[in-house]
């Protein structure tokens, strides 16, 4: 046979050339997430939870330090009207504030009294932070909102359902008056895991 019937041989191709851009992996996968939705087992709004800094209020511990002043660093408490007071400077409002927004109003004012001064504030306790129980459960009552706390581990806290509580119609109460229903029945059944929502300070979990 001749040579030019034969069937033409691709050329062998280099494998870096098989491999898609970096921009297209990323388009692919962007495609793949809107396909497939949310991961399994998440609500909507755990699958992107938003960032939310901590805002502090009145009765907060907060820890004040100024690099190089140790005469300057210590511990402050958050009055009723919002304010601390910090030597040199005196009152400042943080009540509402996030600690990063209180660090650079004292670091503006000190600047009047220090070179250069290098401002930080920290919670050492955040007595503010608190979340509600009422209704059928055996310790009705407020809780501090130490750390991240859902729903189960609220109602562990509380006590547990009283006799006759209509574990189907709990509601969540968020601190801006939304109601967010939570059905225990589906959380014990594991039909919902869910439902088991994370609190937030000033929610109101109501069992009827």
């Amino acid at each position: 046979m001749e040579e030019s019937a034969r069937s033409p041989v691709p050329p062998r191709r280099d494998r870096r050339d098989c491999r898609p851009a970096a921009p297209a992996i990323a388009a692919a996968g962007i495609a793949l997430f809107a396909l497939l939705g949310r991961p399994c087992g998440l609500s909507a709004q755990e699958a992107s939870p938003p960032v939310q800094a901590y805002r502090i209020g009145s009765g907060d511990r907060l820890q004040l330090v100024v690099w190089r002043e140790a005469e300057l660093t210590r511990e402050l408490i958050v009055r009723i009207d919002g304010f601390v007071t910090v030597p040199l400077i005196g009152d400042v409002q943080a009540a509402g504030l996030t600690p990063a927004e209180v660090s650079s109003a004292v670091q503006k004012k000190l600047a009047q009294y220090v070179n250069n001064p290098n401002v930080s504030i920290g919670i050492l306790a955040a007595q503010s932070a608190q979340f509600f129980v009422v209704g059928r459960v055996s310790r009705p009552g407020a809780y501090p909102l130490e750390k991240p706390t859902r729903f189960l581990q609220a109602l562990a806290l509380a006590g547990g359902f009283l006799e006759f509580a209509k574990t189907d119609r709990v509601l969540v109460v968020r601190g801006d008056g939304r109601p967010i229903p939570v059905n225990y029945k589906k959380l014990e059944s594991g039909e919902d895991v869910s439902e088991n929502i994370l609190l937030q300070s000033g929610d109101t979990v109501v069992v009827p």
